[in-house]
């Protein structure tokens, strides 16, 4: 609904705004409306993920703690589940559900590792299973994996500290273009009157959007290091 509302709104403004054909503003109304929804989606997910990935250093620390003092696994992931604040309490809480119900902690935790695409989640459904399998001290195999997620986690913060510089000055190289269009459209009005009208306007514009664009991939991809 959102998407279609928004794609109802650029079109009823590049019908005012330009002079284009009908394909290409349903086109351009269909990208705007269907692209900005998604941007904000994808935003929210990675928000909701970095969180997750942050707070599982503490929950898995809990947990050991928790089985130290004598609570079977069971019972410390219903203790995560209501320490931990959301996102990844509401989380554990399902797994703690699925176990009460009779499903392997150890399976319950894969699939929630392989639906979040979490590698140290799946470090932790790996350690829990082996446990399961072969036996040993689970809080010591928890508590050494917590030490090497938070080491992880570290690297990560060191690594997005080195290349913050490139993606600021990716994103500022794609901003600038759009600064400067608004600031001459404030300081002159009437600068685009006489091409504005024309069949040609929007594609060039399309052009230099797309342009833009790819300098942000560019530079994501320059910037991306693998850890």
């Amino acid at each position: 609904m959102v998407m279609a509302l928004l794609s109802m709104f650029a079109f009823v403004g590049t019908t005012i705004g330009t002079g284009a054909s009908l394909q290409i503003r349903i086109g351009i109304s269909i990208a705007m409306g269907v692209g900005a929804v998604f941007i904000w989606v994808n935003n929210k997910a990675k928000k909701r993920m970095s969180l997750m990935e942050e707070q599982l250093p503490d929950a898995v620390e809990l947990m050991v703690r928790s089985l130290r003092v004598g609570h079977p696994f069971a019972s410390a992931l219903n203790i995560v589940a209501k320490e931990i604040p959301d996102p990844l309490g509401t989380e554990m809480g399902m797994i703690a559900d699925e176990s009460a119900y009779g499903r392997d902690v150890g399976e319950a935790l894969k699939a929630m590792a392989e639906r979040l695409d979490m590698q140290d989640m799946r470090f932790l459904a790996v350690a829990v299973t082996i446990q399961q399998q072969s036996g040993g001290n689970l809080a010591e195999i928890l508590h050494g994996l917590a030490q090497v997620i938070r080491s992880r986690f570290k690297l990560f913060r060191r690594v997005t500290a080195i290349t913050a510089e490139a993606k600021w000055s990716g994103k500022f190289l794609s901003g600038f273009p759009l600064l400067a269009l608004v600031g001459i459209n404030v300081a002159q009005p009437n600068y685009y009157d006489d091409v504005m009208g024309t069949a040609v306007f929007v594609p060039a514009c399309l052009v230099v959007a797309g342009f833009l664009i790819t300098n942000l991939f560019v530079m994501k991809m320059l910037v991306n290091i693998k850890v």
